[in-house]
C-alpha cells in the first residue's frame, strides 16, 4: 500500500514538472514569435522605423553626408582613386554583403505582404544606379559650386513630378520659401563655378534620374509599407547590374591595375561603408519626410560646410557666399516651420461633426478618395 501511493505522488510530481516544462516552452516560443513579429515581419520592422522620427531621421542622414563627403575627398584626391563609378559599385557591393549577413542573421525586414510591381522595384534600382554614379562622375569634373547650382534644379524637377504622377501640391508659402533657398544656394556656390562641357552634361543627365529616385523612395515607404532596409535589399541587384553597364563608358581604364595596398583599401572600404550608412538613411529620411524636404537638407548640408570652413578654418569664400548661406538657411527656417505648422494641424483633434452618421461616412468616402494624389504638402 505505501508502495503504492509513493509511486503514485513521484507521477504526480513528474506530471507536474512536465506541466511547467511545457508552459516555459509555450512562453519561449510565445516569446520568440513577439520578436520575430516586430523585428523581422513588414508590419513590426514598419512599426519600428517609424520609431525614428523626422528630427532623427534628418540629422542621421545630415552627420553621415558631411562625414562621406571629407571620406570621399580623401580617397579621390589624396588616394587618387579616380574611378567614380567603380567607387560607387563599391558602395553597393558593401552595402549589398551588409544586407545579407542581417539577412542571415534574421535581422533583415522582410517584404510587405501587399506586393509591389516589378517594374516600380526596377525602376528605382535603375534610377539609383544613374543618379548616384552620375553624381559622383559631376563631382569629379565640375567644381562644387557648379554641382550644388545643378542640384538646385531638382526641387522644381521634384515638385513637377510630384503634381504630374500624384497630383501633389504644395503651398505657395512653400514655394515662397524653396525659391529663396534656391536664390541663397545660388549665390553662396557662384563663387566656385567652373564650367566643364562633359561635366555640365553629366550634371543635366543627373538631375531626372535623382529626382525620380527620391519620389519612388520616399511614396513607396510612406505608401506601401515598406522599410528602408527592404527596399535596400530587393533593389541593390538591380543597381549593380546598371553600375557594371555604366563602367566602360564612364571610368577611365585602370581599375584593377590600382595600388591596392592596406591603406587605399582601408580608405577605399571606410567609403563604402559611409556609402551604405549614407543610403539607409537617406532612405529613412524620405520615408519619414518627403522627396522636397530631403533635397533642402542636402542644402543645408552644403551652407553649413560653407560657413564651418569660415568660421572654423579662417577660409575666405567672400561675403555674396557667406550672405548667400544665410540667406539660405533663413529661407529653410521658414520652411521647416512651415512643415512643422502642417504637422500640428494634422495631428491636432477635430471638433466632432453634427451630421448623421450615414452623411458623415458619405462625405469622408468623398474625402478620401485617392491617398496620395490630393495631398497638399
Amino acid at each position: 500500500m505505501l508502495n503504492f501511493f509513493v509511486r503514485k505522488g513521484v507521477r504526480k510530481i513528474l506530471k507536474r514538472k512536465d506541466s511547467d516544462a511545457g508552459e516555459r516552452g509555450r512562453a519561449i516560443e510565445d516569446l520568440r514569435s513577439a520578436l520575430f513579429n516586430e523585428f523581422r515581419s513588414s508590419d513590426g520592422a514598419k512599426r519600428q522605423q517609424q520609431l525614428c522620427g523626422p528630427a532623427t531621421a534628418l540629422t542621421f542622414n545630415f552627420v553621415i553626408a558631411v562625414g562621406i563627403i571629407f571620406v570621399n575627398k580623401l580617397v579621390l584626391k589624396v588616394v587618387g582613386f579616380q574611378f567614380p563609378i567603380f567607387l560607387t559599385l563599391i558602395h553597393y557591393v558593401v552595402s549589398w554583403l551588409l544586407m545579407a549577413i542581417l539577412n542571415a542573421l534574421s535581422i533583415l525586414p522582410a517584404c510587405p505582404s501587399k506586393s509591389t510591381r516589378l517594374s516600380t522595384l526596377f525602376t528605382l534600382g535603375f534610377v539609383m544606379a544613374f543618379s548616384t554614379g552620375l553624381a559622383n562622375v559631376s563631382l569629379k569634373y565640375n567644381s562644387v559650386g557648379f554641382y550644388q547650382m545643378s542640384k538646385i534644379a531638382v526641387t522644381p524637377s521634384i515638385v513637377l513630378a510630384e503634381f504630374l504622377l500624384y497630383n501633389k501640391r504644395v503651398s505657395f508659402s512653400k514655394v515662397l520659401a524653396l525659391t529663396v533657398v534656391s536664390i541663397g544656394v545660388a549665390v553662396a556656390t557662384v563663387t566656385d563655378m567652373q564650367f566643364h562641357l562633359f561635366g555640365a552634361c553629366i550634371a543635366l543627365a543627373w538631375i531626372i534620374p535623382s529626382a525620380v529616385n527620391k519620389i519612388l523612395w520616399s511614396s513607396l515607404q510612406q505608401q506601401e509599407n515598406w522599410t528602408a532596409l527592404a527596399l535596400m535589399w530587393k533593389t541593390t541587384p538591380i543597381t549593380l547590374f546598371f553600375l557594371v553597364a555604366l563602367i566602360p563608358w564612364l571610368d577611365p581604364p585602370g581599375a584593377l591595375s590600382f595600388n591596392w595596398n592596406f591603406n587605399n583599401t582601408l580608405a577605399i572600404l571606410m567609403s563604402a561603408i559611409l556609402g551604405f550608412l549614407l543610403q539607409w538613411s537617406g532612405a529613412l529620411a524620405l520615408g519619414a519626410t518627403s522627396a522636397v524636404t530631403h533635397v533642402v537638407l542636402g542644402q543645408f548640408k552644403t551652407c553649413v560646410i560653407l560657413l564651418g570652413n569660415h568660421y572654423l578654418f579662417s577660409s575666405n569664400p567672400g561675403k555674396t557666399s557667406i550672405s548667400g548661406a544665410f540667406t539660405a538657411i533663413a529661407g529653410m527656417s521658414i520652411y521647416t516651420y512651415l512643415n512643422l505648422k502642417l504637422q500640428l494641424n494634422k495631428t491636432s483633434p477635430r471638433p466632432a461633426s453634427s451630421l448623421p452618421k450615414s452623411k458623415l461616412s458619405k462625405e469622408n468616402s468623398k474625402t478620401h478618395d485617392g491617398n496620395y494624389g490630393s495631398e497638399s504638402v
